[in-house]
């Protein structure tokens, strides 16, 4: 049972997944970093300036006009950055895949051509 366990975790979607969520989570939060320490600022600024800009009160409740745009902004940029790193090539990819066309593959690297060349000239040797 450990081993099947083990050998889930070490499948490498799973890994990657985990790795995604990690680097979604970091990019999440400096985005609301980003967000809150300097676009809130200049919303508030111009929305009344002050602690109290981009809010009003209406009955005893505060309403935090600023904060919600704030939150908006953020999810636009999260959601733009998504689309543009994961959407966009996915998409790119399904749609070789249906015209039936393959995914470009990696060039060879240095080592394989050597030891192409290497098998070939042992090829070409042994019918010497």
């Amino acid at each position: 049972m450990l081993k099947g366990f083990r050998d889930f975790l070490m499948r490498g979607n799973v890994v990657e997944l985990a790795i995604a969520v990690v680097i979604g989570s970091a990019f999440a939060a400096l985005v609301t970093t980003v967000t809150k320490s300097l676009i809130q600022p200049l919303i508030n600024v111009f929305l009344g300036g002050g602690a109290d800009g981009g809010t009003f009160t209406l009955r005893g409740q505060r309403f935090d006009i600023g904060a919600m745009i704030n939150g908006l902004i953020t999810f636009v940029i999260t959601a733009a950055v998504v689309y543009a790193l994961v959407v966009v090539p996915l998409k790119a990819v399904e749609e070789r895949r249906r015209r039936g066309e393959a995914v470009p593959a990696a060039p060879p690297s240095d080592e394989t051509v050597l030891l192409s060349e290497i098998r070939d000239l042992l090829a070409r040797q042994g019918r010497d």
